[in-house]
């Protein structure tokens, strides 16, 4: 299960973050930038304070790349009896160095090392962090602009990340200005942790102080698989493998349908030779029929979110070459079909280059009806597959 990190200034954050729920305690100082490192003090006092109830994270500051000056913060921080040192690796020719630095470091405590979407991260560390015994890697942002991790790498490049990470054997976080809209999108990616601030404090401003209700409601859009009755279990009638969408979908309330039409994109596709070796343009028109958990939706705990979708497609499509239309639209439906809510998807995948307007195929499949019942009855929260049934319309290469 994926965790949610909170960064937080010190032990009255910290008592705010556990309450709602958090499941790592990230100290820093947001402040003194992205990595800004809070007070040797206040991370002790913090560890003490938090007495074990959750891991304890503190970053080591936005530092040179240095490897004698990383090592030397590294295990200041180590002392003061944290669980994780997260240590930022900016852009410079020695940034191997500094990792190979925090070998002897990494036997005795748990590294993180972060690397930042918006300054052309250097994945070719992965590896070298590996190899020297860092726990894990993340990705953050570096500008505290407004743009968030999204904005900087398309969700493939953060499932290669994630796929990356996962192949060396690292632990795997993603944060950056992320906000609860962004919650959805990355947790089919399964990363270990997302690491919020901003989106915990009031008016997301990540220098203020964060808010408890902010906290909640950040809580709420992770699955949770703590027990029942902890002081953040949600009740995820509906969690399935990738499931994110909390609350219990009830067959009375119906169904919305969420749409997503002429979403263009550049396509390798083609059984045909003169297909291979370029893009073509092709149309995918999604529609979904996804059911609902209240008759009041407010937030992103009660919606399927069409960027689920959108992202999906550009995943599937960055993968290379498909032969086959059918095999495209085939894709795309399971993809959508591994949300536990989505009873029915139409998917339409139309090249645009190959005739007088748009050839391809259009496929319907349902969700297989005893699935279903098992939903809206509420199956046990991590039932996993799904079966999928249906008609075709059309048929295109």
């Amino acid at each position: 299960m994926t965790k949610m990190l909170a960064s937080v200034n010190g032990v009255e954050e910290a008592e705010i973050a556990l309450a709602g729920g958090a499941d790592i305690i990230d100290l820093k100082d947001p402040n003194a930038g992205a990595l800004g490192a809070a007070p040797i003090e206040v991370i002790r006092q913090t560890v003490a304070a938090v007495g074990g109830r959750q891991p304890v994270s503190a970053v080591a500051g936005d530092l040179p790349m240095q490897p004698d000056l990383i090592r030397a913060k590294a295990e200041e921080i180590a002392a003061t009896g944290v669980d994780y040192v997260k240590v930022g690796f900016f852009p410079s020719a020695d940034a191997a160095a500094c990792a190979e630095a925090l070998a002897p470091l990494a036997g005795r405590t748990k590294l993180i090392g972060v690397l930042f979407a918006d300054l052309e991260p250097d994945l070719g560390l992965l590896p070298v962090m590996a190899r020297n015994g860092l726990h894990g890697a993340m990705l953050d942002t570096a500008r505290k602009d407004g743009r968030r991790l999204l904005d900087h790498m398309p969700p493939a490049m953060l499932h290669g990340f994630v796929d990356d990470c996962r192949a060396l054997g690292l632990a795997v976080g993603l944060a950056g200005s992320l906000e609860a809209p962004d919650i959805p999108r990355l947790l089919p990616m399964a990363p270990d942790f997302l690491g919020f601030r901003g989106a915990l404090c009031d008016q997301s401003e990540r220098t203020g102080a964060i808010h408890p209700e902010a906290v909640r409601q950040v809580r709420a859009l992770i699955p949770d698989a703590r027990p029942a009755g902890t002081a953040a279990s949600v009740d995820y009638r509906l969690l399935a493998a990738r499931g994110y969408s909390p609350g219990a979908a009830d067959a009375a309330l119906g169904t919305d349908k969420i749409f997503v039409r002429e979403f263009v994109l550049p396509v390798q596709i083609g059984a045909y030779s003169f297909e291979h070796g370029h893009t073509q343009k092709v149309r995918f028109d999604v529609v979904a029929d996804v059911l609902r958990v209240t008759h009041a939706p407010e937030d992103m705990r009660h919606v399927f979110s069409y960027d689920i979708i959108m992202d999906g497609i550009r995943t599937i499509v960055a993968r290379g070459h498909v032969q086959l239309s059918e095999a495209l639209a085939e894709q795309v439906a399971a993809l959508v079909l591994e949300d536990p809510r989505v009873m029915k998807v139409t998917v339409r995948v139309e090249k645009l280059e190959l005739g007088p307007g748009g050839v391809g195929v259009e496929i319907e499949r349902r969700r297989a009806s005893e699935r279903a019942l098992h939903l809206r009855h509420g199956a046990a929260a991590g039932e996993g597959g799904f079966a999928a049934g249906g008609g075709q319309k059309g048929s295109s290469s």
